[in-house]
């Protein structure tokens, strides 16, 4: 699809999710379909705006338990990427949600990304201000990061691995290639050669450190939503 496609959903289905699904909440595309499968609204929020679901706030206690299964073929020829797939969902909340909101800002619970005593240990990237930022990891975990500021990192965390909102205070303001290497605090500790803790790892490996506090974070208040009209 062009960059600059602005699609909506030409064709779109919501029905009811199996909360007994093995799967978990996922968004993916298939071909001309983008699926939101075994989504609640807050899941929906959360992914098309890139809020944690605490900064998600009010609204009945339906838009947190009922999932839906969503599949819908854009009205524009090609492939959307990441940008224009949640623009489809912002636009799909409003027409068939009727969502309504607007922002503010909290004193919330949060993960403060600070500099170390020793300061940062982070390699300048060498690609260019336009190129794409790169995210990927595997399940021990180890994460791979590209072409990334600080505002990208603290985001990637929160959407992946954190459980309260993460900000920036580190000052920091080039953008960077680096790894991180940590053992989940669920994975049995049987070998002595793995990367140690989340918190160990990220003071260690890149001269930062993960403080919790609390911090004015930017909220989405849920001024209006109703439950999807029929297919």
């Amino acid at each position: 699809m062009p960059a600059d496609a602005d699609p909506a959903f030409e064709v779109v289905t919501i029905k009811p999710s199996d909360r007994q699904s093995p799967h978990g909440t996922f968004f993916t595309t298939r071909g001309r379909h983008s699926i939101a499968s075994n989504v609640t609204v807050i899941d929906l929020i959360s992914y098309v705006y890139g809020l944690h679901t605490r900064q998600i706030l009010d609204g009945p206690s339906w838009v947190a338990e009922t999932r839906f299964e969503i599949d819908g073929v854009p009205d524009i020829e090609g492939h959307p990427n990441r940008k224009q797939s949640k623009l489809m969902f912002q636009k799909l909340l409003a027409s068939r949600f009727k969502l309504a909101f607007h922002p503010d800002s909290r004193d919330l619970l949060v993960y403060a990304v600070v500099l170390a005593k020793d300061g940062p240990k982070l390699t300048k990237t060498d690609r260019k201000p336009g190129d794409s930022t790169t995210f990927s990891y595997t399940s021990q975990v180890v994460l791979t990061v590209l072409n990334a500021s600080m505002a990208d990192f603290v985001d990637g965390m929160q959407a992946a691995f954190m459980d309260k909102p993460v900000v920036d205070q580190t000052g920091l303001k080039d953008r960077y290639d680096f790894a991180l290497k940590w053992t989940p605090d669920e994975t049995p500790a049987s070998d002595s050669d793995a990367p140690p803790g989340l918190y160990t790892a990220i003071q260690e490996q890149l001269g930062l450190k993960l403080v919790s506090t609390k911090a004015p974070v930017n909220v989405f208040v849920i001024d209006h939503i109703q439950r999807p009209s029929e297919n």
